[in-house]
């Protein structure tokens, strides 16, 4: 376990003790709530039976989704506190659902072609590399498998949410694949039931630019199915709001779906062995 991944265990454990949105399970949710959650943009189909890995997406909450729905769940994540959440949840909802503790890195200890779906919200930006990731996703999903990513819009990272300058929000910065982002937002504001706000130490999160991305999906030979990005719906967002900054310039891709197709030579971790129609300068 190197120094970024303790730190981020540290950082994402004392975040779900805060409670902050991501690591709350969801307890109250249905199987209608299920069907609009998982099925989204009618890129699945019936999920019951099926093997699902949660990748990085602890705290009961993508779990309890797929479990309501029949899946077969595995949480893959490095967060004990949000493991626990994901077993809180399961209990609630009188679910089965499996629990390991984990880099997303190294997912050598699962088996290979063994789940239909890798379900990844919001994670890969908190690793400095995607390959070994990617490389591992690959090998887990059987051929003809889902994967379904949400990742950071690599062009925003430059842009502050909070620099409204009455016409803009700068750009700032250079767009560098692999950049430590939390050295520029050190702190993360959670607010409290009781109304209070704390502040807690940032996890490390990286940029992870758009050709990188979809280099290393393409080399892995999945092939793309689709793209949203996420906007806050506001039909007359104030200037200088979230909402309004989140049409401006949406943060991140909500929904990226790729399908794991069938190695005809599987490239080599550390090599440039990339497919045809890879036209770099």
């Amino acid at each position: 376990m190197d120094q970024i991944n303790k730190n981020n265990r540290e950082r994402w454990n004392a975040l779900a003790r805060a409670n902050v949105e991501y690591t709350r399970p969801f307890l109250d949710f249905t199987i209608e709530d299920a069907l609009r959650y998982v099925y989204r943009h009618n890129m699945l189909k019936a999920v019951d039976g099926k093997r699902v890995l949660c990748l990085a997406s602890g705290g009961g909450q993508d779990s309890v989704a797929f479990g309501l729905l029949g899946a077969d769940v595995t949480v893959y994540d490095l967060s004990d506190v949000q493991l626990e959440r994901d077993r809180q949840g399961a209990a609630h909802h009188n679910l089965k659902v499996a629990t390991i503790h984990g880099d997303m890195r190294d997912l050598s200890g699962l088996p290979a072609d063994d789940f239909d779906i890798v379900w990844q919200p919001y994670s890969i930006n908190f690793v400095p590399e995607v390959d070994s990731v990617i490389r591992g996703v690959a090998r887990i999903l059987r051929p003809g498998g889902i994967y379904y990513l949400q990742f950071a819009n690599p062009f925003v990272q430059n842009v502050d949410d909070e620099a409204w300058n009455g016409s803009a929000y700068p750009l700032n910065g250079t767009y560098r694949d692999g950049e430590d982002l939390s050295v520029y937002f050190p702190h993360w504001d959670v607010d409290q039931p009781d109304g209070t706000r704390i502040q807690l130490e940032s996890p490390h999160e990286f940029r992870h630019t758009l050709g990188t991305m979809m280099n290393t999906l393409v080399r892995y030979e999945f092939s793309f199915l689709g793209l949203w990005e996420w906007m806050k719906r506001d039909d007359t967002p104030v200037p200088g709001s979230w909402a309004h900054f989140t049409q401006i310039a949406p943060p991140w891709f909500d929904s990226f779906w790729q399908r794991k197709e069938i190695y005809a030579h599987p490239p080599q971790p550390g090599t440039n062995d990339y497919p045809a129609g890879d036209f770099r300068n």
